[in-house]
């Protein structure tokens, strides 16, 4: 028979995003109030188990305030560097410390893991409870919306507001003064922002990772627009991962010799002047994406995923992630989501909407018939919410 799940940890891992204290918040209380389980907060995500002493926060009723719901970021901190199993030491020297993980979970004796993060810390996370024989169920959290088998996950909506609010705040200054604004948002692999955002504020280009584009298409849509339809300005959206026209990769040097993607909205910006004779200007969002008040959606979406993610603990579904398809949580296999990024499909119906719409998103005759894997995720089971009770488990 198997031991009785008693004890539970939650972690965030990766970038952070808004929505993640809800998350945390909906496994709290659905394992306290539901199964009347113990739950702990790891700090600073795989480091809270790997540090010594431990790094954790006991996340009792008492511990929630009205506020959590409502705040961005994460209150038990993340990280996204230095991978467990070949970890940077002071030395300069690579140690696998994926043991120093199993025996933190020992250690604070926890039954499972609920890991709430993106398809990159999925896959560490994973293999590190894989090594250790922990039972771990995920919830997919990024504001880029490219882990695999869900159709949305937890900071993406929130993002593509912040972006949208940004279009609308320059699409005035931009018809004032008769420019061109340039609005570089994140999307390293995946343009699913810049182009959610660039429909639902207005845009007339849109630029995305996944579509080859020219200099000459961009200029000839700003002229269009400038010329041929007659308004004073135009919008243009671009996902920081984009290359330039010449497939060249702009990057931002960093002290200490790091380098980050950024650099591509500049790039455009000399370009489309030259090419226009428009007065052009950049706006580079950066991490104001990752900040701000969940948006509603987010909140819903995190609350589902974190009382789900408690009952597919509680049935020891574990080695699964929840998603959102058709309008519902469902479980998918871990391993069908630690794939690598889910890009944006040029053929889906997001970029047939911006198309149709007159939306330059790019050459799309340059594009590779097999440019784009298709999303397979096998069998997504919804998760039953009837063996909840501690008497069901």
């Amino acid at each position: 028979m198997a031991k009785p799940i008693k004890r539970i940890g939650v972690l965030t891992s990766g970038g952070d995003c808004a929505g993640l204290n809800a998350v945390i918040r909906a496994v709290a209380y659905r394992a306290i109030r539901t199964y009347g389980w113990e739950v702990f907060g790891i700090v600073d995500g795989t480091m809270g188990l790997m540090n010594r002493p431990l790094q954790y926060r006991t996340l009792d009723l008492h511990f929630f305030t009205g506020n959590h719901l409502r705040e961005g970021g994460t209150m038990l901190g993340t990280t996204n560097k230095g991978d467990p199993f070949n970890f940077p030491m002071p030395d300069g020297s690579k140690k696998d410390r994926s043991q120093d993980f199993v025996e933190g979970v020992k250690l604070l004796g926890l039954d499972a893991l609920v890991v709430i993060g993106g398809d990159g810390s999925m896959n560490i996370v994973s293999r590190l409870c894989a090594a250790g024989n922990i039972g771990m169920v995920g919830v997919p959290k990024t504001i880029d919306n490219d882990v695999h088998c869900t159709d949305t996950s937890v900071g993406f909506s929130t993002a593509a507001n912040v972006v949208t609010e940004a279009l609308d705040r320059l699409q005035p200054t931009a018809a004032s003064h008769h420019r061109v604004m340039i609005l570089e948002v994140m999307g390293r692999d995946a343009g699913h922002i810049a182009l959610n955002a660039g429909i639902s504020g207005g845009a007339d280009v849109v630029l995305v990772p996944e579509v080859p584009y020219s200099l000459e298409g961009v200029a000839d849509k700003i002229k269009e627009v400038l010329h041929g339809e007659g308004r004073s300005h135009a919008l243009v959206v671009v996902a920081e991962g984009c290359k330039t026209a010449d497939g060249e990769t702009p990057t931002i040097s960093y002290a200490g010799g790091q380098k980050r993607y950024g650099g591509i909205g500049h790039y455009l910006t000399e370009h489309i002047a030259d090419l226009t004779g428009a007065e052009t200007r950049v706006t580079i969002l950066g991490h104001v994406q990752r900040g701000g008040t969940p948006s509603m959606h987010d909140r819903l979406l995190a609350s589902a995923f974190g009382v789900h993610a408690v009952d597919l603990v509680a049935q020891r579904k574990f080695g699964k992630m929840v998603a959102w398809r058709d309008r519902g949580v469902v479980e998918v296999p871990l391993d069908a989501v630690t794939i690598g990024p889910r890009s944006l499909d040029p053929n889906g119906t997001l970029m047939h909407t911006a198309r149709g719409l007159g939306i330059y998103c790019g050459d799309f005759e340059r594009l590779d018939d097999d440019a784009v894997s298709p999303d397979e995720c096998g069998s997504a089971t919804p998760v039953d919410p009837n063996l909840a009770g501690p008497e069901k488990i």
